[in-house]
């Protein structure tokens, strides 16, 4: 099938992998606060460099945003339970139903 001059041409472009030292700049957090969040389980790597360094994709900001704003009134063990339930999508709808 030939293509029109109204076809959209698509590139296969990879995600973008963020190592902790990108995260850091671009948010709040210092490195041992992104790696005791993996260690903790409230984030979570998406691939490792050869060399051994954690790689995160792009979910990692709205995930952390989504951790500032429930840090305002939760501790980190209740966070954790949060997300491990879904609360992620909508931490405000969760805390009102507490």
């Amino acid at each position: 099938m030939a293509a029109t001059k109204h076809d959209k041409v698509r590139f296969e472009v990879p995600a973008k992998l963020y190592r902790i030292g990108e995260i850091v700049r671009y948010t709040p957090f210092t490195r041992q606060t992104i790696h005791n969040y993996t260690t903790m389980g409230l984030i979570q790597e998406s691939d490792w460099t050869e060399g051994g360094h954690r790689l995160y994709d792009e979910s990692v900001f709205e995930r952390l945003a989504t951790i500032m704003e429930l840090r305002k009134t939760k501790t980190l063990n209740e966070i954790r339970k949060i997300l491990r339930h879904g609360g992620a999508r909508n931490p405000a709808n969760h805390a009102a139903a507490e």
